[in-house]
């Protein structure tokens, strides 16, 4: 028993040694970069402007930026990406601000990217309140801090006349969070789309974050609808409130049975609602439904999962009417984050892991549900990493970050775009 624990755990151990090795190749490179006066100096000017970044930081949490409702805040980046300087900014169709740094060659192109949007509804207080010098407001961390850091990599580069190979996009992303659905990503990768050929995303997360695996979501909207009616003059017609309840039990026995084994899948009916008073049979009752997967192949299992149980649902409740018109449903795929997987030994990866090793930090290899998820499932170079600093809280309304060394952060991301986009002065 001894001896096969061993096995198990030297098994894990080879594996986990395996997808974190890094290349020496990509140790020399920093070295290489590092040795170049600019880019001491470029790491000297982030720390120095540590006050210019936390001023942007405050300023975009103050900007509301609902699901769907981010035009103000993008307005407003935009803006602040201009005053630093570009070759070209714009916001395209979908509502993300897309800023152009032209490289010496522009063979390739390379984006950098945060996300507008936040979970929090209008009306929200997005104030900004410092506390022992934390900073608490909605959507701090998550991710007015990402977009701040854009800013600051962006007149690093300019202020220090720093030459760069390849194109590098500045992106400021709608739709990231909730129901949002990847809308900013997804136009952006779309077929016919200008050519991205690699993909850095800041969300979340302390240095050492490396996240190339994207985890995969369907998520739905059930509606039963009925005549509805008084619950006691009406006795008899069919009621939405309890094939819905019917729904959900039928739904939760199948999937728990099926996500009990096999790769990791999770369910999760997050909202329930319906019903005008205690005494009157809805007209309509309504659930929404998150399914999330490491296996694509799961997902779809799962949406079968929950067809199968609302139609067996809505057939017992029809059986039991009395009178009136038959109960309805209707299924709508409200969300869809493709899942995928990009190798550790990727170049991107590799650097991604290597600046990160070069900061003093292991990297962790993660999967999340992230912008990159899109990229990914295209095979595109695609990397998620951290913000840096120490944040908690996110998505609620007592969302929290402290500058812990948050500059360190700045000065990873900066080591990886001039990786990726070939920083062209090395001596």
């Amino acid at each position: 028993m001894k001896y096969n624990l061993y096995i198990i755990l030297l098994f894990f151990s080879f594996s986990f040694g395996q997808e974190n090795q890094i290349e020496e190749k990509y140790f020399k490179e920093i070295k290489a970069i590092l040795k170049n006066k600019k880019v001491k100096k470029s790491f000297e000017y982030i720390l120095q402007q540590e006050p210019f970044t936390y001023e942007n930081l405050i300023k975009i949490t103050e900007i509301e930026a609902p699901p769907f409702k981010e035009e103000k805040r993008a307005i407003e980046f935009k803006k602040m990406i201009e005053e630093v300087g570009i070759d070209s900014i714009w916001i395209d169709i979908e509502g993300n601000v897309v800023g152009l740094l032209r490289g010496q060659q522009g063979v390739k192109t390379v984006g950098i990217d945060a996300h507008l949007d936040t979970v929090f509804p209008e009306g929200t207080d997005v104030k900004v309140r410092v506390k022992n010098d934390t900073l608490y407001a909605p959507g701090i961390a998550d991710d007015s801090r990402g977009l701040s850091m854009l800013i600051t990599i962006l007149k690093t580069i300019k202020s220090n006349n720093i030459i760069l190979r390849d194109n590098l996009l500045f992106i400021g992303t709608v739709g990231e969070e909730g129901l949002g659905d990847l809308r900013g990503v997804k136009y952006l990768f779309r077929d016919g789309a200008q050519k991205i050929d690699s993909w850095i995303s800041i969300d979340g997360g302390s240095i050492g974050r490396v996240n190339n695996k994207g985890l995969g979501s369907y998520r739905y909207r059930v509606t039963f609808t009925g005549p509805g009616g008084h619950s006691w003059g009406s006795f008899g017609l069919v009621n939405p409130h309890h094939a819905l309840g019917k729904a959900i039990q039928l739904f939760v026995n199948s999937a728990d049975s099926y996500t009990s084994t096999g790769p990791k899948t999770s369910y999760n009916i997050g909202i329930i609602k319906g019903g005008t008073s205690i005494n009157s049979i809805p007209f309509e009752s309504i659930m929404e439904v998150d399914i999330r997967s490491v296996d694509p192949k799961r997902l779809d299992d799962m949406e079968k999962i929950l067809e199968n149980s609302v139609k067996e649902a809505l057939d017992d409740q029809n059986g039991r009417k009395r009178l009136g018109n038959n109960l309805t449903y209707i299924i709508e795929k409200i969300g869809n984050r493709p899942s995928g997987e990009l190798s550790s030994s990727l170049p991107l990866i590799q650097r991604a892991m290597a600046v990160t090793k070069h900061f003093g930090v292991t990297p962790r290899l993660t999967r999340g549900s992230t912008n990159s998820n899109i990229p990914i499932s295209l095979g595109i170079p695609s990397v998620t990493i951290g913000r840096g600093g120490k944040g908690g809280n996110v998505h609620s309304l007592g969302e929290w970050w402290y500058n812990d060394r948050g500059y360190r952060s700045i000065q990873l991301s900066l080591l990886l775009v001039l990786m990726e986009a070939g920083f062209l002065e090395t001596k």
